[in-house]
C-alpha cells in the first residue's frame, strides 16, 4: 500500500546551496559564495522554497507515490516574517494538485521559528502560479483560514544545519479516514525535505499516512 502525506512546511530565487548558516545561539549574519549576509530566518526561507520531488524515494521503494512539492514565496517578506504557496500533486497529474496551502512562517527566536497553515478559497485557480501572479495580489492574509493547532514549530540544529520541528501532540484535528487529529515532522535542510504526516484516532491508532517514515522531498 502507498501512503499519502498532508505536507507542511512555500520560488525560486538564489539556492540555498551556496548559503551558509549560522551555527551560534546569538544573531550573528554569514556569508554566501555571493558575499551576502544571510540570518537562520532567511536562511530557513532559502530552504524552502523551490520544486521538490520523492521520485528517487517512490523508485526505490513502491510503499510511497512519486509527489511533487512546490513551494512559492508570496507577498513581501521582512525579518520575522514570510508567506509561502504550497502544492502538492503526483508526479502524473501536477495541473490538479491534491493539497493546497499557504504557510506564513514567523521568527520567534534567532533558532526558533513556527509555520502556520493556512487554506484559501478556491485553491484550484493558483495551480502553477508563481508568487507575482495577479491572483496572488488579489489575495489578502485575512482572507485566509488558520488550520488552527496545525502550526510546525522548528529549530534550528547547528549540528546538522537544518531545522527540525512537528505539530503539537493532539493539537491538530482531523477528520480523514477515522482520524481524531494529526501530526505532522518535518526535516528541511539545503537539499531536501523529510515531511511525515499521520493520522490517529481516538485510541491512539494510526489510521493513515505513512508507517515507515515521512517523504523524502528531494530538492530539484
Amino acid at each position: 500500500m502507498r501512503y499519502f502525506i498532508p505536507v507542511m512546511l512555500a520560488v525560486l530565487a538564489v539556492s540555498c546551496r551556496t548559503i551558509q548558516p549560522i551555527r551560534d545561539l546569538e544573531p550573528a549574519p554569514t556569508t554566501s559564495e555571493g558575499g551576502r549576509k544571510m540570518s537562520n530566518f532567511q536562511y530557513l526561507r532559502q530552504c524552502m522554497m523551490g520544486n521538490f520531488s520523492s521520485a528517487l524515494q517512490a523508485a526505490a521503494d513502491s510503499d510511497y507515490f512519486d509527489i511533487r512539492l512546490r513551494m512559492v514565496p508570496i507577498w513581501e517578506a521582512n525579518e520575522n516574517m514570510f508567506y509561502l504557496y504550497v502544492e502538492q500533486s503526483v508526479a502524473t497529474s501536477q495541473d490538479k494538485p491534491y493539497r493546497q496551502r499557504i504557510y506564513k512562517v514567523v521568527k520567534e527566536g534567532d533558532n526558533a521559528f513556527t509555520s502556520y497553515i493556512y487554506t484559501v478559497a478556491q485553491p484550484l485557480r493558483l495551480t502553477g502560479k508563481m508568487g507575482d501572479d495577479p491572483l496572488f495580489k488579489q489575495l489578502t492574509p485575512d482572507s485566509l483560514q488558520l488550520k488552527d493547532g496545525c502550526e510546525v514549530r522548528l529549530q534550528f540544529d547547528t549540528n546538522t544545519l537544518s531545522f527540525v520541528g512537528s505539530t503539537g501532540e493532539k493539537t491538530c484535528p482531523s477528520d480523514r479516514s477515522g482520524a481524531a487529529w494529526a501530526t505532522s515532522k518535518v526535516s528541511i535542510d539545503e537539499n531536501k525535505m523529510v515531511s511525515w504526516d499521520q493520522g490517529w484516532n481516538n485510541e491512539g491508532k494510526q489510521v493513515w499516512g505513512a508507517v515507515k517514515g515521512g517523504y523524502i522531498f528531494i530538492k530539484q
